[in-house]
């Protein structure tokens, strides 16, 4: 099975991300996200054995949980650069407690095995992927207009550990268990 975390958004930022790729949607024929399929993923962990599962959940449920913490949506990117982009990315903006959250689960599971990240955490949210060659004019133009895209902001209060099965057309995410930063406060007595 294949394995990543990620923390999911609430149904306001869902309808808020679907009225901004109404907007998007026809400017290009691009391999849009399913909006189900938002999140912002904290870790991709890959393929790994389903008998080892218990592994992945006892180690992420070791890690130094935050107190819950804002997220901001916010600002429209190309990846790698909009000369030549492969990815519309939404920016993402959780400050410390998001890197660190990302960080700390980084190396809990590098102990299982688990390959670390080279880069630098950088979270955003995958609205379309731009797989083959395709006029992008009309979908930069107005990507470029509706800067700076926000979005909204919201309290993160848990991650999940979702397993990822790939469909005919696009990937189905499951989430297997959930890791609540409320945890965090009363572990702390706060």
């Amino acid at each position: 099975m294949r394995l990543f975390t990620a923390i999911d958004l609430p149904d306001e930022m869902r309808l808020r991300l679907e009225r901004l790729l109404a907007v998007l949607r026809g400017e290009a024929m691009v391999k849009w996200s399913p909006l189900d399929n938002l999140h912002i993923t904290m870790k991709f962990i890959g393929s790994w054995p389903d008998d080892r599962c218990g592994e992945i959940e006892a180690a992420l449920g070791d890690v130094d949980l935050p107190a819950p913490f804002p997220i901001e949506l916010q600002g429209l990117d190309w990846f790698p650069n909009p000369r030549f982009p492969r990815v519309l990315v939404l920016g993402v903006k959780g400050g410390e407690p998001l890197t660190d959250l990302a960080r700390r689960m980084d190396e809990r599971l590098a102990r299982l095995g688990v390959r670390r990240e080279e880069r630098e955490y950088s979270p955003h949210l995958t609205l379309a992927r731009i797989k083959t060659p395709t006029p992008l004019t009309r979908l930069q133009a107005r990507s470029a207009e509706m800067q700076p895209a926000a979005v909204g902001t919201f309290i993160a209060r848990a991650f999940y550990l979702y397993r990822s099965d790939q469909g005919p057309t696009s990937s189905h995410y499951r989430k297997l268990r959930e890791y609540r930063f409320e945890n965090a406060l009363a572990a702390t007595g706060s």
